[in-house]
């Protein structure tokens, strides 16, 4: 099959069954999704979800976040992954904001990975929920399905080839819906462990299903 007929018809397939275009992660402004993209490295969004609502109601938005201290953000946040450390990036992220871009969450890459905590990944959400721009985040999920139905080779090893890679092939007006689509694919259909594969109608053109049925018989 030709690349370009593999994309059309896995984000077709997406559209229509993954059609939920938003994150999951409770957020009502820029700085707010900012710090719960921060808080969900290495920690489900569930469990982010969880400790925000206290944390916003506490610190609503980087003016607030920005007179803190680490030490009393921490038992706020004490309950997901590296609370410690994203204790710390949280009030400096929130102090750079506030004194180099005059306390608005700034919308380039460039600049999103000048703060603290914040890797590409983080910058390419902000930039696609908040500011509508084309960029596509690679997590864990996005990163598996697209190996395993062949939409990036074996050689992209790492997230930027994967984000390029899918940036070569998908319209740029699907990009940042395309993240969700193959997300929550991930998430809950094509899992880690024991993916739903007689639930997913991606299995007939799937190079790792096919892999794997060869290798049944």
């Amino acid at each position: 099959m030709r690349k370009k007929d593999l994309y059309s018809l896995t984000l077709d397939y997406l559209q229509e069954h993954c059609p939920q275009q938003q994150t999951e992660l409770y957020h009502e402004n820029a700085f707010q999704l900012l710090t719960a993209v921060i808080l969900s490295a290495q920690c489900t969004d569930e469990r982010v979800n969880m400790v925000t609502p206290k944390l916003f109601e506490i610190y609503p938005d980087a003016h607030h976040m920005a007179q803190a201290t680490p030490e009393e953000v921490y038992p706020l946040i004490q309950s997901i992954s590296y609370p410690n450390s994203k204790a710390g990036y949280l009030v400096s992220m929130a102090r750079q904001i506030i004194s180099d871009y005059n306390g608005q969450v700034p919308s380039t890459t460039e600049e999103l990975t000048r703060l603290s905590g914040v890797g590409r990944k983080t910058a390419n959400v902000i930039q696609a929920i908040v500011f509508q721009k084309a960029a596509l985040a690679v997590d864990t999920h996005v990163y598996r399905v697209s190996h395993r139905i062949g939409l990036v080779p074996s050689s992209a090893t790492t997230p930027l080839a994967v984000e390029k890679e899918l940036l070569k092939h998908i319209p740029q007006d699907k990009v940042a819906n395309a993240h969700f689509w193959l997300l929550y694919h991930g998430r809950y259909v094509c899992r880690s462990r024991h993916p739903l594969c007689q639930e997913c109608g991606l299995v007939s053109f799937c190079s790792w299903y096919r892999k794997k049925i060869n290798t049944s018989h």
